[in-house]
């Protein structure tokens, strides 16, 4: 009750974003008449709720705590994450968004492996079910990242033990993801980006003035203990933290979660409003949050654990005033689930529309597929509570599984009217030995994995598809390779 009469702020916020969430799900359950529906919103959404969907998608506790506190240990070289994460939003909404939409759309494709079976003309099993148990697994790591932040942050700031913070997120974010769908999970989307964007300036604005601005900087630049954090090679060489930045934004050409938003869009001039919400959105918050790790260094002494940076700078009273604080607790709520409703949606589609359905469809497959958002919910939750590694390291590998597997066959696949679906499976496959091998056994501390599992993948996808009949299926209004326009 001590809590509740310090916080109560907190309280009525937490009981009123609840409420929203739930009434959002009930109108994606009255609109989601079928998969087309449940899985991708019937394809007619516009420009500006999937351009903000998208940023808050992207934008979880891996921004927020994450990402904002790996600047506490890397510096202000650690800004060149944020620096690519805005690039590659452009990139994919102006090179992936427009032919994947069309795509997408004529072949009824409704996951990424059901529209890369479609584009390789593939009615062999191993491309789908390779390409979904990939996603499957990745979707995981990050599940299991962000109910980790959830569960510190809720661990902090509600001072419930951390197994009863992870419940209380599973609770909520499996109710409303399952019931709504990709309706619910956009409508909620745009709520939440909102209050992201928020809680990005607030929380730059706040740590800036405690820490005392530019000159705070300037003063650490030359103090002998944190002068290192403004050189290039702040606490790792800087190819490998350059490796790690390409992991954290490469996916964002080819994550499920991120393309899937693609799918949505009901015509061309959505994708050209898109494009810029989803990059100001995107920048706005990364460029908030990204500098306040750096920051920290001024406010706090011996952090360990940088997950930890952003939740004790927002429990000091000092830095953060009590009703600002508890209002940040909602715009990190809303990061966390923004993120895990739809990479819970992204993980179920593929579970059961490219596993299940491929060996036996059953006759209600929305009930199944919800059924599955539940099942990776509580697998993801029940790994959390022992996770195998801290934020930013699992997304970055989830981000590294991603590119390695998908970027060449959605790339390629899109702009190159060669290949087969025995070149992806193949570039793929070495893709994923390759990372995994360079993890082990590489010098991951001269050379990022992410470079050399890229290069395999590329090339081989590229090698095979010179010395075998292409197999691309091309739609009614794509050109031929030569003619005017084509490619």
């Amino acid at each position: 009750m001590s809590w509740l009469s310090e916080h109560w702020l907190a309280a009525v916020l937490l009981v009123v974003y609840t409420l929203v969430l739930l009434y959002h799900a009930q109108v994606g359950r009255r609109e989601s008449h079928n998969m087309r529906d449940y899985y991708v919103g019937g394809r007619n959404l516009g420009g500006v709720v999937v351009g903000i969907s998208f940023f808050a998608t992207f934008a979880s506790t891996n921004s927020y705590i994450g990402h904002a506190g790996k600047g506490y240990e890397y510096g202000l070289p650690w800004m060149t994450l944020a620096v690519l994460i805005v690039i590659f939003t452009y990139v994919s909404w102006a090179v992936v968004a427009p032919r994947l939409r069309r795509f997408t759309r004529h072949w009824d494709a409704l996951t990424l492996p059901d529209y890369l079976a479609a584009r390789f003309g593939s009615d062999h099993k191993a491309l789908r079910i390779l390409a979904a148990v990939v996603i499957l697994f990745s979707s995981l790591l990050y599940l299991v990242a962000i109910f980790k932040g959830a569960g510190n942050l809720f661990e902090r700031f509600l001072q419930i033990p951390y197994t009863a913070a992870v419940g209380v997120t599973l609770v909520i974010v499996m109710l409303y993801t399952s019931i709504g769908g990709f309706v619910s999970v956009v409508r909620t989307d745009v709520v939440q980006g909102i209050l992201m964007i928020f809680g990005s300036v607030t929380i730059f604005a706040f740590v800036y003035s405690a820490a005392g601005g530019m000159a705070a900087l300037q003063e650490m630049a030359q103090r002998p203990q944190t002068e290192h954090l403004f050189t290039l090679n702040a606490a790792l060489p800087f190819i490998v933290l350059l490796g790690i930045a390409l992991s954290g934004s490469l996916k964002l050409l080819v994550d499920p979660r991120q393309v899937s938003r693609f799918y949505a869009l009901k015509d061309d001039h959505s994708v050209k409003v898109g494009i810029w919400v989803a990059v100001i959105g995107i920048a706005v918050i990364q460029f908030s949050l990204f500098p306040v790790g750096v920051l920290a260094r001024v406010l706090l002494d011996g952090v360990t654990d940088t997950d930890l940076v952003v939740p004790m700078l927002i429990s000091d009273q000092a830095i953060f005033p009590l009703w600002v604080a508890d209002c940040l607790i909602i715009a990190m709520v809303a990061a966390a689930m923004s993120s895990m409703d739809s990479v819970l949606l992204v993980a179920a589609s593929v579970l059961y529309k490219d596993i299940v359905e491929t060996f036996h469809p059953t006759a209600h497959p929305l009930t199944w597929t919800r059924i599955g958002v539940i099942g990776v919910a509580v697998v993801a939750a029940f790994v959390a509570l022992d996770p195998p590694g801290d934020i930013v390291e699992i997304t970055i590998f989830s981000g590294s599984l991603y590119a390695a597997c998908f970027l060449p066959a959605i790339l390629f696949g899109l702009h190159w009217q060669r290949g087969s679906a025995i070149g992806v499976v193949t570039s793929m496959v070495l893709g994923v030995v390759t990372l995994v091998s360079w993890m082990l056994f590489g010098p991951g501390d001269v050379v990022h994995e992410v470079f050399p599992a890229l290069t395999v993948s590329c090339l081989a996808y590229a090698i095979i598809a010179r010395m075998t009949p292409s197999a691309i299926q091309r739609w009614p209004d794509e050109r031929a390779p030569g003619s005017p326009g084509g490619y």
